[in-house]
């Protein structure tokens, strides 16, 4: 599509005249070089944030309106050529269909930009529709992918049956932890993407993004990375992966209420994904509605204060359960695994993570402990998903992991016992913890504890 319309995903341009349609736009890009990243807060996703536009209201407002519309007029018949013609787009203000593009849905989208570091960003009405869109743009019926083999249940579904079947794309899954194991598996010329989670769903094994990504690129793969469970946390663009993917519905809507994702990267990947006759978002359609755009755009200014908070949480009920003799998964403590990587790659001042598993190792005593949890001392909800001010729990081999067979979830580390935490923020710290200690000891019968 025209080069316009790419920087278009990633400013606004300016308005229109109302009474006819304005081709003249040759200052449009003026001051826009101001609102990206800069050297000095380039790594720091608040402060991108905060140099991201402000778009205000239609008459005012200090927040934006809502536009609404399913279709966009225009002034003069000849500027719908131009349009379907990729000459006019979203960088002059023009418009056509809101399953194109939309005013609102894009102002998210540069806010998703600025917060991944990436050049350009859209958001669409899932994070499953975000993973599968950008798959699809990427690769052909023929097409591999190497993944690490320990996924989100839902797409890792996707990668073995969903795509063989439908779409003649295969999948190898690898350790991404053993990078020799990891290069081995790409096949130049025909693996396409090599695709992970910045943080594992839901052992929480911490990927090396650097060295995953010199790899990918030396092969000629592009390095996607699902950074669902570490916004703010860790930014993969900017340690050298080229597409960012999210579900927005978790720790960056922050309210449970929500479903949406975003793909985050190059704008001419974007664009492609957005082509009339090519692109997997605007013939797929995974449209993400406008007020829904709204609302997540009042939500973002506030993600670095609820991560730090959730991240602060997590670790201090990892460092007190594990004294307590529980077996707690949580790459803040240093005997985990990759401590010191995250350590390396982590945004300052963020933490380590919203999440904690507790391996209580048999289904029958995971389920015990978050029964009391919930319904004795109201510590949390059983509840899939995460990034909620409430705690919730969910075990995940029988839940979020169960498109799994058993095999694959012993090879990805996932214990029948394992119970995932999302560690909100609600009532006070030593509250809550509260609750956790008299779950704990009225479930107390010489098996829980002292496992270690």
């Amino acid at each position: 599509m025209a080069e316009t319309q790419s920087r278009g995903l990633v400013f606004a341009g300016k308005k229109r005249g109302t009474g006819t349609d304005d081709f003249d736009g040759d200052d449009i890009f003026v001051a826009k070089k101001s609102m990206l990243p800069t050297m000095a807060t380039e790594g720091d996703p608040a402060a991108a944030l905060a140099n991201a536009r402000h778009e205000f209201g239609e008459h005012g407002g200090v927040n934006m309106s809502i536009e609404a519309s399913a279709t966009f007029t225009v002034m003069e018949p000849e500027t719908m050529r131009r349009m379907f013609a990729g000459e006019l787009g979203p960088d002059r203000d023009f418009f056509i269909y809101s399953r194109h593009f939309n005013p609102t849905v894009l102002n998210l989208g540069r806010l998703m930009a600025a917060l991944e570091g990436t050049e350009a960003a859209y958001c669409t009405a899932s994070g499953m529709s975000a993973i599968s869109s950008v798959l699809l743009q990427l690769c052909s019926s023929g097409g591999h992918v190497v993944a690490s083999r320990t996924l989100y249940g839902g797409t890792h579904a996707l990668l073995t049956h969903f795509f063989p079947r439908a779409c003649n794309i295969t999948t190898t899954f690898v350790d991404i932890g053993d990078l020799e194991a990891v290069k081995n598996a790409i096949v130049e010329g025909k693996t396409k993407v090599l695709y992970f989670e910045s943080m594992s769903n839901p052992t929480l094994t911490v990927a090396n993004i650097p060295a995953l990504s010199r790899i990918g690129h030396e092969k000629g793969t592009t390095v996607v990375v699902d950074n669902t469970f570490a916004p703010m946390v860790l930014s993969p663009a900017r340690l050298g992966a080229d597409v960012v993917l999210h579900s927005i519905s978790k720790f960056i809507s922050g309210g449970a209420d929500v479903i949406a994702g975003a793909v985050c990267g190059p704008a001419s990947l974007v664009n492609s994904m957005m082509d009339l006759h090519q692109g997997a978002l605007m013939l797929l359609g995974p449209t993400m509605n406008a007020k829904v755009a709204f609302e997540l755009s009042e939500r973002i200014p506030h993600l670095g204060l609820r991560m730090k908070e959730h991240c602060r949480r997590a670790m201090e009920y990892a460092i007190r359960m594990k004294k307590l003799g529980l077996k707690v998964i949580y790459p803040g403590l240093e005997d985990h695994p990759q401590h010191e990587l995250l350590k390396s790659m982590a945004n300052k001042e963020y933490g380590y993570g919203g999440l904690l598993c507790v391996d209580m190792e048999t289904e029958e005593r995971a389920n015990r402990l978050m029964h009391h949890l919930q319904n004795y001392t109201q510590f949390g909800f059983m509840a899939v998903s995460l990034g909620y001010y409430e705690t919730l729990m969910s075990c995940s081999g029988s839940s979020t992991s169960s498109e799994m067979n058993a095999e694959e979830k012993e090879l990805a580390g996932i214990s029948p016992g394992l119970v995932r935490m999302s560690i909100g923020y609600i009532g006070t710290l030593e509250q809550k913890w509260s609750q956790l200690e008299k779950a704990l000891s009225r479930m107390q019968d010489g098996t829980l504890l002292n496992k270690n």
